[in-house]
């Protein structure tokens, strides 16, 4: 999945800052990628999270 795939799915979000992560991982279908990155590719994981306008100190509470 390209970066830019992953930001078009995170922007088409409707009411993300009402939402836990879970929540905004679940509804912009990116829930599958995030698992495996956090696993594999740490740095895709925080773009993804970043993506979904997670603040930092939660990102690294995370990953």
């Amino acid at each position: 999945m390209t970066l830019e795939t992953i930001y078009q799915k995170a922007n088409g979000v409707i009411g993300i800052d009402g939402m836990t992560v879970n929540e905004r991982l679940y509804v912009s279908g990116l829930i599958d990628i995030f698992d495996q990155s956090k696993r594999d590719d740490k740095e895709l994981a925080k773009t993804i999270l970043k993506a979904l306008k997670v603040d930092q100190k939660s990102i690294e509470k995370i990953i």
